[in-house]
């Protein structure tokens, strides 16, 4: 289908989304939940067709398990469609009202946004979260996946369309089925029908959209996080924490990627330290402090200080106190999550004062900034701006408000 045939079908079912209501809503995440349970089978298969694919054309290891389906994981998409059933459905709620000296009620209502965009990678489960948090905040969808994941998507989306035809306007959620770069670009230029366009994936992805895009862009997701664990940390918490950070899902962008070490504590953390993280197979690139410390480590390149590894690599730089480490991290974050490790108040208060990040954390992991992690249900993804939303977006990020004014007859004099 043509992009802008896909752009005017998009703005109508946003205009019909006005007219549904919250058990609406919950009733169609029910049945789009149990359509994946009854065709996880056909999921599986079609994400075996993207995999094979894949494969052929040596995809990496950390491509692949973003790519990959499993029976798990499709029913942990249906519970992510459920557990958005549980959540208060943002639109309609009024706030600010009050009464102006002349007699006008002036408040705002939240509403949605209208259509929304997606671009993403190679990473199917997307295709369900997006649909999902686009739909109970009452927003069309319009998704364009990456080509490695093609058949898994189109599966997806078909069976959610089946379980709710004739129920709803099916447009309400598209895929676009070209996945070549000109689509991309095309679809950065529907400004007449995409209210907001929200990119998810890999740093060049990203840059790519927003300095392209014509539609207004919330950038997310791009993750060098950095862990510092100062001289007064507890070095079991310290160990236990960057092994969290850095292997617990590498792949991901609240995964850890650079280790700040306080010199004073470098000699007896960073041996056990390093020790628990080969054990998981993580590949040490330090600064030249720390191959004094770890001999066989692969000495740091500037280039590794500003590198997303979204693998089995952590760089490592001994630093000779809070100040460098903040410093080393104002010029190399890209303002996802940091945080330190220590059992100093005054050392805590500064770090969350003086790291701009998106989320900031004392003694524990930044794995963490997760939208269902924080409590607030699914996320649509993370954004590391200020405006509109900063940090993991749940359902109140994707929506917007406009002002509501009653009167009895006012006129401006």
């Amino acid at each position: 289908m043509d992009l802008n045939d896909i752009g005017i079908i998009a703005k109508k079912a946003a205009f019909d989304m006005l007219k549904i209501s919250t058990v609406q809503k919950n009733e169609v995440l029910k049945l789009s939940a149990e359509a994946l349970i009854k065709n996880i089978d056909f999921i599986l298969e079609e994400n075996k067709k993207d995999l094979d694919t894949a494969k052929a054309n040596r995809i990496s290891n950390v491509m692949a398990e973003r790519l990959t389906l499993t029976k798990q994981r499709v029913l942990d998409m249906a519970d992510g469609l459920l557990q958005l059933v549980k959540l208060d459905d943002p639109i309609g709620e009024v706030i600010d009202m009050k009464t102006l000296p002349n007699g006008l009620r002036v408040g705002r209502k939240r509403v949605p946004m209208g259509v929304i965009g997606m671009i993403y990678e190679a990473r199917p489960n997307v295709t369900s979260d997006a649909f999902g948090l686009c739909f109970k905040a009452g927003s069309a969808v319009i998704l364009r996946g990456g080509k490695e994941a093609i058949n898994s998507n189109k599966a997806i989306i078909k069976t959610f369309k089946n379980a709710f035809k004739g129920i709803i306007n099916p447009d309400v959620v598209q895929l676009i089925e070209d996945t070549s770069r000109e689509s991309s670009i095309a679809m950065m230029r529907m400004k007449d029908y995409i209210d907001v366009l929200i990119p998810r994936g890999g740093a060049g992805l990203i840059k790519a959209v927003v300095e392209n895009s014509l539609v207004p862009v919330i950038e997310t997701g791009v993750g060098n996080c950095h862990t510092f664990v100062d001289e007064t940390a507890i070095i079991p918490d310290a160990v236990k924490i960057i092994v969290n950070a850095k292997t617990q899902r590498p792949s991901v962008c609240n995964a850890c990627e650079t280790l700040l070490v306080h010199k004073n504590i470098a000699n007896n953390y960073l041996p056990l330290a390093i020790k628990a993280l080969r054990e998981k197979n993580v590949v040490i690139r330090g600064d030249e402090n720390v191959l004094r410390i770890i001999p066989d480590a692969v000495l740091a390149t500037e280039e590794d200080w500003r590198t997303e590894y979204h693998d089995y690599i952590l760089a490592v730089k001994i630093v000779t106190d809070i100040d460098e480490a903040v410093s080393h991290i104002q010029k190399y974050s890209t303002g996802h999550s940091e945080a330190i490790v220590t059992q100093n108040y005054t050392n805590a208060e500064k770090f969350i004062t003086e790291v701009d990040s998106a989320a900031v954390y004392v003694n524990a992991s930044t794995r963490f900034t997760d939208g269902n992690e924080f409590g607030f249900g699914a996320e649509i993804g993370i954004s590391t701006q200020k405006l509109h939303a900063r940090g993991p977006m749940g359902l109140k990020a994707i929506t917007t408000t406009k002002y509501i004014i009653y009167g009895n007859g006012q006129i401006r004099q």
